[in-house]
């Protein structure tokens, strides 16, 4: 990376936090592409404008959706632009396929952007060889990168196994990657040893059957934060949930039992 770069990418990292706080909150909007439209109260300015107030770092949207935000709302976030996608309608619904690139994000106005990769899928090896260009693009545009890792395969029967964790964050990281969100085992003592051995930080996903408790469970075992999309906007007070989880990653205060 050239100096230029690194001197870019370091700040804009750094600005993802909020002033001195611990963790990360970020929360991913990027599921239509794959679910179909998000269900929640009002509609995507409304709930980024809650997500906003109420203590979240970043938000990751799909290129189109910022059109449907007043401009202002980004200003109160910082942006996570997301680079791929696929259909929960596809015939592997595991693949994933570039949909936007780094360049795109800059002219956007994002302050970094995001890659989801699927290991042991049957199209992993796309998935690793899109991950790898996108690190490169971003080092040299000076851009942060935020990895979603996950096991997830026909083949596959505990994605969150801590040994197919830890290798999928190494993976993450080895192809450099500034953050990777991923779902962690239920063991503390397993969240532990797999974000001590990884070099960057590790996110805790909020996806299905995780709850504020077992969020706050990773956070306090060493997850560097908290990616959590679906938890945030199928509640029925998305300001409310960001708020305990903002307590959860900022203030590092126990989450209410749910």
């Amino acid at each position: 990376m050239d100096d230029n770069a690194m001197f870019a990418r370091r700040p804009r990292l750094r600005h993802l936090y909020r002033g001195d706080a611990p963790g990360l909150l970020i929360v991913p909007l990027d599921h239509a592409i794959g679910a179909g439209p998000l269900r929640h109260r009002g509609d995507l300015d409304t709930l980024v404008a809650e997500i906003a107030a109420n203590g979240a770092d970043a938000v990751v949207l799909h290129k189109g959706a910022l059109r449907r935000l007043r401009p202002h709302r980004i200003g109160r976030l910082c942006l996570v632009l997301h680079l791929n996608a696929s259909t929960g309608l596809a015939r592997d619904p595991d693949a994933k396929y570039p949909v936007a690139t780094v360049e795109e994000a800059l002219r956007l106005g994002a302050d970094a952007v995001s890659v989801h990769v699927n290991l042991s899928s049957r199209t992993e090896d796309r998935q690793v060889a899109h991950l790898a260009e996108v690190s490169r693009d971003c080092q040299r545009w000076g851009v942060p990168l935020l990895a979603m890792m996950y096991v997830r395969g026909p083949d596959v029967l505990d994605g969150t196994a801590p040994r197919l964790v830890e290798h999928a964050v190494t993976v993450a990281a080895e192809l450099g990657a500034d953050l990777v969100k991923t779902s962690l085992p239920a063991d503390p003592a397993e969240i532990a040893a797999i974000t001590a051995g990884c070099p960057v930080p590790v996110l805790a996903a909020g996806g299905t059957g995780a709850t504020p408790r077992s969020l706050a469970v990773a956070v306090r075992a060493g997850a560097g934060g908290i990616a959590a999309g679906r938890a945030v906007f199928t509640a029925p007070d998305p300001g409310a949930m960001v708020r305990q989880l903002a307590a959860v990653v900022h203030d590092r205060t126990p989450a209410a039992a749910r």
